[in-house]
């Protein structure tokens, strides 16, 4: 881990100055649990939200929880209706076109999960002849318009729990998305359909390096801001406490 040296008085100017209003952190409107999604009176809870919270505390910085709808979330962060995208956004080299991210605060396999005993593979030809869904404008879609697309039928779904619904009512043969986003599905009742077939092949083009903050090309108060707060909570401990109140091992691989 590269820790990032500012002095003090460096890092009380930043915060005084350039970090002057609180920091729009943009969530996806969307619920993606265990990472984020509304409790039963509106507010925003889960592990992402809580690692937002110790990273903006960490940085010295007033945060506040924006949530945008996940296919608008980059046009938001460069029109400046957010300054941060904190939603599970993978570090990939197209995104880098348009936005700039932060060091990488988790990283965990891509799955394929799949209705039981109907023989499929996550492979091409384990997955031809089949229905496979995903959720739209995700590095799952590309992935799956790029390995599986044709000898594959591909479904696009607003959010990944739309998907999931399919999936346990038998519409679809199975889904492609993050390992840890689908263990809470196959933890549940509705789950007991099916079962991971382990994850794809890698593929860094499209899979990317990681999950990182997306800041504005040019905004580096902001990215240093979030580098300093995620280096600080994995350093202290915070990273680790907050992981262990949400799954069984680490989740960031870097």
């Amino acid at each position: 881990m590269k820790k990032i040296l500012v002095t003090a008085s460096a890092l009380a100017l930043m915060a005084g100055s350039a970090m002057a209003d609180p920091l729009r952190v943009g969530i996806a409107a969307e619920p993606y649990p265990p990472f984020s999604s509304p409790d039963s009176s509106g507010q925003w809870v889960g592990w992402e939200i809580d690692i937002i919270h110790a990273v903006c505390a960490a940085a010295e910085v007033d945060c506040e929880i924006t949530p945008t709808a996940w296919d608008g979330i980059i046009p938001a962060l460069v029109s400046g209706r957010i300054d941060v995208i904190m939603a599970s956004m993978t570090i990939t080299a197209d995104r880098l076109q348009t936005i700039d991210f932060s060091n990488p605060y988790y990283n965990t396999p891509v799955v394929v999960v799949a209705q039981k005993d109907m023989g499929m593979a996550a492979t091409p030809e384990g997955l031809a002849g089949h229905v496979l869904g995903v959720q739209v404008s995700t590095i799952f879609q590309d992935y799956a318009q790029h390995y599986f697309e044709g000898e594959t039928e591909i479904r696009t779904y607003q959010t990944q729990d739309e998907a999931n619904q399919d999936l346990a009512s038998g519409r679809i043969d199975a889904t492609l998305a993050d390992s840890l986003a689908m263990d809470p599905f196959l933890a549940s009742d509705a789950g007991s359909c099916c079962v991971s077939l382990g994850p794809v092949a890698m593929d860094e083009a499209i899979l990317g390096r990681g999950i990182g903050a997306g800041v504005r090309k040019g905004d580096t108060a902001t990215l240093e801001a979030i580098n300093r707060g995620i280096a600080a909570i994995l350093e202290n401990g915070t990273y680790d406490e907050i992981t262990s109140r949400y799954f069984a091992t680490s989740i960031y691989g870097g």
